[in-house]
């Protein structure tokens, strides 16, 4: 399991110079092993699997797709798809290494826009106002589900189940009660749409910006900070994690607060790019995100994954959803295929950290050896 101890990432940096620099020194039959070895820790990877599940699909979609797929257009139709659902898989992801689910991101991005809808449609109040309260609303729905789940020990697939049920409700109700209708149209203001809405060449949204921005921050979350080994330390064995000091509740609420964040994201980016807020917004991104993130490396048991892999796995799901329209199919074999990649997925997992734990274990026998 590639799971990290609580180090600091100065000691991280220096042992990785340090290693860089031996292997710059290998001359001949050493460095060609070495090279070998590279090339095994590589597919040892928890994106290993998700690179080449991306690669497979653009390659076949490229060919049965024809021109119409590779076109700018095409391009443009699911690398928007997969940068929406980037921005909430990705925390989805980092909640999921730490051994737990959110099942209520759809309800969060519905009632997030909805929010910003009444603020700023049907209030008429300015729109800073208007998405602060979006993302206010993301973050204490997020913040609600850590409470529940670090404090009661309930299985967070409850949790954030029961959320989404009632957060539907609320959303469905609230709108009824105070905008009189289910779907409350808007008017952005020029900063607002460039912010949120705007449509890069005419045809890539703001979106991809957004989901970059939120990848690095993340990733260096992950990589580069003490905060970001205790999430791989708690969803490789919390109680352990517990007993040597790293504050577990609080990493988890700070996780579901980032999951209620990035869907109040997407809630707020899809209202001002379509001027309006939708009760209905947000629910395919429920299942399609855990899809997403599962493709992409992560184990559903925690401890182990990447943000680079769930990026490949947003970009698989996206391929697959689009690229079929291009093929002439039938839209309905698109659904089969996210089966069975998903299927796959979950099996290679499995296979690659195998392999990760494999690989750990010779390297800790050879430097026993030296």
């Amino acid at each position: 399991m590639t799971q990290k101890t609580t180090v600091d990432a100065g000691d991280r940096v220096t042992t990785r110079a340090s290693e860089a620099a031996q292997l710059t020194n290998r001359t001949g039959p050493e460095a060609a092993v070495s090279r070998r070895s590279s090339f095994g820790q590589l597919f040892r990877r928890p994106e290993a699997g998700a690179l080449m599940g991306t690669v497979a699909v653009f390659v076949f979609f490229s060919i049965f797709g024809g021109q119409q797929f590779l076109s700018p257009g095409g391009t443009a139709s699911w690398l928007n798809i997969a940068a929406e659902l980037a921005i909430i898989a990705i925390p989805v992801g980092a909640l999921m290494i730490a051994g737990e689910f959110d099942l209520s991101v759809g309800s969060i991005l519905a009632a997030s826009s909805i929010t910003l809808g009444i603020v700023s449609g049907t209030w008429g109040a300015p729109f800073f106002i208007g998405i602060a309260a979006a993302l206010l609303v993301g973050v204490a729905a997020g913040f609600v589900n850590g409470l529940i789940v670090a404090r009661t020990n309930v299985p967070s697939f409850i949790v954030t189940l029961a959320m989404q049920f009632a957060l539907v409700g609320l959303t469905l109700g609230g709108a009824r009660l105070i905008a009189g209708s289910t779907s409350i149209p808007i008017t952005p203001d020029p900063i607002t749409h460039a912010m949120f809405g705007m449509l890069i060449d005419g045809k890539f949204e703001i979106a991809i910006v957004w989901a970059i921005l939120v990848a690095a921050v993340v990733a260096w979350i992950l990589q580069m900070t003490r905060y970001g080994n205790w999430i791989f330390a708690i969803g490789g064995d919390k109680e352990s994690a517990r007993a040597a000091g790293i504050p577990v509740t609080k990493v988890k609420i700070g996780l579901f607060m980032s999951t209620g964040f990035g869907a109040a994201l997407v809630g707020v980016i899809q209202t001002v790019l379509y001027n309006g807020a939708q009760t209905s917004n947000g629910q395919s991104f429920v299942f399609n995100a855990v899809i997403a993130v599962v493709v992409g490396g992560v184990l559903l048991t925690g401890g182990y994954g990447s943000v680079v892999g769930v990026i490949f796995g947003t970009l698989t799901f996206a391929i697959v959803n689009q690229g079929v329209y291009y093929t002439g199919w039938n839209s309905d074999w698109a659904s089969l295929i996210l089966g069975v990649l998903l299927l796959i997925a979950v099996l290679m997992n499995n296979t690659f950290r195998r392999l990760a734990l494999s690989g750990g274990g010779a390297r800790r026998r050879a430097s026993k050896g030296a």
